[in-house]
């Protein structure tokens, strides 16, 4: 059986988050260490959920699943679930913000609260991307400089299972996007659906796309 082998406990990971916030949001509305701890707990539990299907280096130790607060994509993974644990348990939702402006400050990295990532997924450092809403399936992983969002008209994409969006690539708008898709590097969607098992390359409207005949899956997660 697998174990999440921890830099911090639950206790002491409350205390060093609500000091980062308090620190960085020295209002009236200073957050207890007490008040942060059940959805610290929750987070932890869904970062082990989360980190046991990943495979790439650092998040395993033999059989073991590993969490450290100072591997930063392990924290900007974190506190995206502790803000969005947070905003779904209705707490105080400028909590949440602030948990989010603290990534956004610590990582360059805007992934909002309320944003509905699935059970598994992975940033890998995820400096300057940009995560708007859709809908994503489970096992998605995000590299640096992308963008996920609308269309002026309010589209958003919707992604299946096994996605993988190499650095700097961007899908906008109300785009179909299938299962064991790659989208690579520099790649630029606009409200085009992508059928299953596909590489996407070059930019819109002249994106080419071939076969991928190596699972996401296979590549990044167990």
């Amino acid at each position: 059986m697998s174990h999440f082998k921890r830099s911090l406990d639950n206790a002491d990971l409350a205390a060093y988050v609500s000091k980062q916030l308090n620190n960085l949001f020295p209002d009236p509305n200073l957050i207890d260490d007490a008040y942060l701890l059940p959805y610290v707990q929750q987070a932890i539990t869904r970062s082990f959920d989360c980190h046991r299907h990943i495979l790439k280096k650092y998040y395993r130790d033999g059989d073991d699943t590993l969490f450290n607060h100072l591997n930063s994509d392990h924290y900007a993974m974190y506190l995206y679930l502790l803000s969005n644990t947070v905003h779904r348990a209705g707490g105080d939702e400028s909590v949440a913000s602030k948990l989010f402006l603290l990534n956004k400050a610590l990582h360059g990295l805007d992934a909002f609260y309320s944003i509905q990532l699935p059970e598994v997924f992975l940033f890998v450092h995820p400096v300057g991307t940009v995560i708007g809403n859709g809908s994503f399936g489970n096992y998605f992983a995000i590299y640096q400089n992308c963008a996920v969002g609308a269309t002026p008209d309010g589209g958003y994409p919707s992604f299946g299972r096994g996605i993988l969006m190499y650095a700097k690539s961007s899908v906008l708008g109300g785009c179909k996007v299938g299962s064991n898709v790659v989208f690579g590097a520099n790649a630029f969607v606009l409200s085009t659906d992508i059928p299953d098992d596909s590489t996407i390359v070059g930019s819109y409207p002249q994106n080419k796309i071939v076969d991928n005949h190596q699972p996401v899956i296979d590549r990044i997660f167990r």
